[in-house]
């Protein structure tokens, strides 16, 4: 078991981008409020609305869970009882730690074209949670944290045509 203060994840952009995902989603809602009410008694712009309410949701639906995923995992040492714990940061500011021994399953995709990977940790009895794209962490620093969870990693399976998968 790992007692430093090591760093297991870090995505490449940990900031939570709201103003410009608002300010698109607001636009893009009073276009379609404009054109539905210019046209709506002229001609069957429902189909308006429709597009309209499907990407206000669509992009509500990314917000929330985007806010989820993880953005840092760091082994740390507890301050009750001395021993190391995951601390888990979400983009969405919630941090928490948990028993590196209840990791059931960790997943690191490396992506074939750029030097960058995600993550997917699985805890007993939890969820997936899921990581932003960041740069690919050692394996092995992961194998030694958490000496219970099946540890895996492979290529992604898309590329660029010509880049062998």
């Amino acid at each position: 078991m790992v007692i430093s203060e090591d760093l297991l994840w870090d995505a490449a952009d940990k900031g939570t981008p709201t103003v410009p995902r608002l300010l698109r989603t607001a636009v893009t809602a009073g276009c379609a409020a404009l054109f539905v009410l210019a046209l709506w008694a002229y001609s069957d712009a429902t189909w308006a609305a429709c597009a309209a309410e499907a990407y206000v949701l669509t992009e509500i639906a990314y917000r929330v869970w985007d806010r989820r995923r993880l953005v840092e995992v760091r082994i740390v040492v507890g301050e009750a009882d001395g021993r190391a714990k995951l601390r888990l940061r979400q983009a969405g500011g919630r941090t928490t730690e948990h028993d590196p021994r209840q990791v059931a399953r960790v997943l690191i995709i490396r992506d074939n074209v750029v030097d960058s990977a995600q993550l997917r940790l699985r805890l007993h009895g939890k969820r997936v949670l899921f990581g932003r794209p960041g740069r690919p962490p050692a394996v092995t620093t992961w194998r030694r944290t958490c000496p219970r969870a099946h540890i895996r990693e492979r290529n992604a399976w898309w590329g660029m045509p010509g880049v062998p998968d």
